[in-house]
């Protein structure tokens, strides 16, 4: 931890220590709502253009901070840079969104496999989060992230985006060891490119597990926790103290073995209680959430009531990190986005005294 950060809040909330007020960041707060990132991505030209100039993604990375009053800043950047490093073929189809020429769909396919390295397939994220800690200086954190190795692999074998996921269950239930080996590779893969990130200047990291909710119990243990897992385990050694979040969207009933990973705090989508949350994995871990995106659609007034019934759904003391419960959406007005933080700012004092 950065002891000589001006605002610390999102690091001491991840650690359940004491703050003032609630911290605030936005999935996706740097994204195709603002009109200052779509003029910074007509300049770079595509999508992938953008999150491979270090200085655009520095740009763009600063576009929410000098806009609203949060907390941290996260690393644009996307969550298949690592497939995409591994040479599948990447691509970015307008209205269907991402699509890989070259899916993983065989046994040699998987054995072919290997980790990309951070600092020479993936330099140009290592480069982006350098130049963001330049800008950041000590202004606030830098969180790094990556997609969860079940998540990664639904991409890497569907060759887009899932809809019934038919492809991967099918890997998975005909040949669940070829599966395993290809979540392994995934899992060396993330660990390295996350302890890539905090060298270069992540103060804390996230793992997205976009589509661990798709799966049954049992599924969602060996194919998307146990890998977590992994990764939290082996972040410990190459990133002592440094914070872990987990986020699994439609994960709530799996909070509790989530929790017994390790990690620093818990990502919460709006399915899912905070009080509920709260009670379940108690003291072990910090939570983070979870406003329903679509709330930013809504009247201010009505806004800042769904603030408050979210502060009071945690409740008070620390170990709440403000956030909505999946990525900002593109249609939000920014007024809308401004109208949250600014009553999150005036409502949760209020939770952070003594009682």
């Amino acid at each position: 931890m950065k002891t000589s950060l001006r605002n610390d809040r999102f690091l001491r909330a991840l650690r359940r220590q004491n703050v003032d007020r609630t911290p605030v960041w936005m999935m996706r707060q740097a994204g195709r709502y603002l009109p200052e990132y779509r003029a910074s991505r007509a300049k770079a030209g595509d999508f992938m253009s953008l999150c491979r100039n270090p200085e655009l993604c520095c740009e763009v990375t600063l576009q929410p901070l000098d806009r609203y009053a949060l907390d941290t800043a996260i690393l644009f950047s996307d969550i298949l840079t690592i497939p995409d490093a591994m040479g599948l073929g990447l691509r970015f189809v307008e209205g269907e969104g991402p699509v890989f020429d070259r899916p993983v769909r065989s046994l040699d396919a998987i054995r072919s496999l290997a980790a990309p390295d951070p600092e020479v397939e993936l330099r140009y994220v290592m480069d982006a989060v350098r130049t963001i800690r330049g800008a950041l200086g000590d202004r606030m954190p830098l969180i790094g992230f990556s997609g969860s190795p079940w998540t990664l692999a639904t991409y890497m074998v569907e060759g887009r985006g899932g809809h019934d996921f038919a492809v991967i269950k099918k890997l998975m239930i005909d040949e669940p060891a070829a599966l395993d080996a290809m979540l392994e590779t995934l899992v060396q893969s993330v660990t390295s490119y996350l302890t890539a990130q905090h060298a270069a200047g992540a103060d804390a990291l996230m793992v997205f597990d976009t589509w661990g909710g798709v799966l049954h119990p049992d599924a969602f243990v060996r194919f998307s926790l146990e890998p977590m897992r992994r990764i939290v385990e082996a972040l410990g050694r190459s990133c002592p103290g440094v914070p872990v979040i987990l986020f699994t969207k439609n994960g709530g009933a799996h909070l509790e073995r989530m929790a017994d990973t390790g990690c620093t705090a818990l990502g919460v989508d709006w399915t899912t209680s905070l009080a509920d949350a709260r009670r379940r994995v108690g003291a072990r871990v910090a939570l983070q959430g979870n406003l329903d995106p679509v709330t930013l659609f809504a009247r201010p007034d009505r806004i800042r009531e769904e603030t408050a019934r979210v502060l009071a759904d945690f409740g008070h003391g620390p170990g709440h990190v403000f956030n909505l419960g999946h990525g900002i959406l593109p249609q939000t007005p920014p007024d809308h986005a401004a109208a949250m933080i600014e009553a999150l700012h005036a409502l949760s004092p209020a939770y952070h005294r003594p009682v």
